[in-house]
């Protein structure tokens, strides 16, 4: 017969060990911010942080600046570092001390959904960090050329008349082909069930994610094995992949090493691209189809979305702001008609670089970087314990609007690193690319994100060739304020309206440039 005397008598005692093993658990020594963070209440918490985390990040940072704070989230305790001595300390630990893949793996279940080894080997992150970054000179070229090609396509006005454009869902696709130039080649990066297939599988993947925390009770690779939609998106995707993965397979066995259309430069020819550079490793290793299209899929993923967000996010700034837009436009009409659309040239726009900086400092896609895992028990310099297999984080989007870091913190002010490069006669130190313990929108430290001087040079692309060729504004003064989720910034969703400017740009470049 069933006791529910029992069943309660057991319950209790649970309960109370989970009481007594919190109270000699170092987690008990670190200041909660959000709630309690006793046993229970503690889920409590982690539904109110999902609702308010910029709010409670920014309320831990003021109060325990300079430590580190805990926030309860509905699967488990995120530990977040505040101030620039933390933030370094952050940095300098080891890889098997804080893991920033396991953080990753974790968040995002990527050894249920991609397969252990693309996590635990992934040269994929080496090629954006080395062949991609050096290349960049030799690669604008195809991108320009895409860019000239795709633009008109996806904003398609009329003369003087005003065309209403959805941004986000234009700059993903716009971003996904020219993106996919340099990562597949021509013409297949104009393949829309190819570009259908990159863009889904980013947005599947975050849907994953923020399912898995509504089922906290079920662990994590069971919940992906049986409901990840990212996971069946790239078994999907591998037949559209194939094609292009069997012909470079064939130029390579024709051709070999001797292929005399390779350069010594990888100079992206037809053949010759990001997938190329990937079955250079992948053939010897005799990897599979699906495993290459996990690398070129995780390679869109960190190329794609982020990107297409920031630029949204720049081209709302400026629709609301428009009187920066001329002084843009001088720069970059100036700059290109001197030398051509070239990573010199782009290397030149200040103006342009310091809207991209201060767009990420204030309106970045994320509130929180440098996400890692702690793999051992971690104390920090003033003593406090990090336990082990716990997640750790910086508080950027508090780090940013801090008055004491930034002058009028909460104003969007696209010159105001611009100034300051002029002002302190350091060149490079507040770049767009530049990180530092006070500006963290792409981490800080060796593992900073490794594509941001493809995307950087990508974004300045994008962005000059629409400031010299639209003018844009405000869908019926529809406002736009931010509005975060959880981690996260919900990018507008609205439109604005195009058409074209009254002085049209030759597209030109030299490919002889720097």
């Amino acid at each position: 017969m069933f006791d529910i005397a029992a069943v309660l008598w057991t319950l209790a005692a649970l309960l109370l060990v989970s009481i007594v093993k919190w109270c000699f658990s170092p987690i008990h020594a670190i200041p909660t911010v959000g709630g309690s963070s006793l046993p229970i209440l503690s889920y409590f918490a982690g539904r109110r942080f999902r609702q308010n985390a910029r709010e409670l990040l920014q309320e831990g940072y003021k109060k325990y600046y300079g430590s580190v704070f805990k926030v309860a989230m509905t699967d488990q305790w995120i530990y977040v570092a505040s101030g620039p001595k933390m933030i370094e300390e952050i940095r300098s630990w080891r890889d098997d001390e804080l893991s920033l893949s396991e953080a990753l793996s974790q968040n995002f279940q990527m050894k249920v959904i991609m397969g252990s080894k693309v996590v635990t080997h992934s040269y994929h992150i080496g090629l954006v960090k080395n062949e991609l970054t050096d290349n960049i000179k030799e690669i604008l070229p195809d991108l320009i050329d895409e860019l000239s090609l795709a633009v008109p396509e996806y904003i398609p006005t009329k003369g003087s008349e005003w065309t209403k454009v959805n941004v986000l869902a234009t700059m993903r696709t716009l971003l996904a082909r020219i993106s996919n130039r340099v990562f597949v080649g021509a013409p297949a990066c104009r393949n829309k069930e190819y570009l259908g297939y990159a863009t889904s599988y980013t947005t599947k993947l975050i849907k994953d994610v923020k399912f898995f925390r509504t089922i906290p009770w079920i662990p994590k690779p069971i919940a992906a094995w049986l409901f990840s939609d990212a996971r069946k998106t790239l078994r999907k995707g591998v037949s559209i992949l194939k094609p292009m993965i069997d012909e470079r397979k064939a130029m390579m066995a024709k051709w070999g090493d001797d292929w005399q259309d390779k350069p010594a430069s990888l100079r992206l020819v037809e053949g010759n691209d990001f997938l190329r550079w990937i079955l250079d490793i992948a053939v010897p290793e005799k990897e599979t189809d699906l495993e290459i299209a996990v690398r070129l899929m995780n390679t869109n993923l960190a190329s794609i979305l982020s990107t297409a967000i920031t630029m949204t996010n720049a081209f709302f700034l400026l629709a609301q702001n428009p009187e920066y837009i001329g002084p843009l436009r001088t720069e970059i009409q100036s700059v290109i008609e001197e030398g051509g659309w070239t990573k010199a040239s782009f290397g030149r726009m200040s103006k342009v670089d310091s809207l991209l900086k201060e767009t990420l400092r204030g309106w970045n896609i994320g509130i929180s970087t440098m996400r890692r895992r702690t793999l051992k028990d971690i104390k920090l310099h003033d003593g406090t314990v990090i336990p082990r297999d716990t997640l750790i984080m910086a508080a950027t989007s508090a780090t940013h609007t801090d008055g004491a870091v930034y002058e009028d913190a909460d104003r969007f002010d696209p010159f105001r690193f611009a100034r300051m490069r002029e002002a302190e006669g350091d060149a490079t130190k507040h770049q767009f690319v530049h990180t530092s313990a006070n500006y963290l929108s792409f981490g800080h430290g060796r593992h900073a994100c490794p594509g941001r001087f493809f995307v950087a040079n990508e974004m300045k692309a994008l962005l000059s060739y629409v400031l010299l060729n639209y003018d844009f504004k405000m869908s019926d003064d529809w406002p736009w304020t931010p509005n975060y989720k959880g981690l996260g910034l919900i990018p507008p969703l609205g439109s604005l309206l195009f058409k074209n400017a009254k002085t049209r740009c030759i597209m030109r470049w030299l490919r002889g440039g720097n």
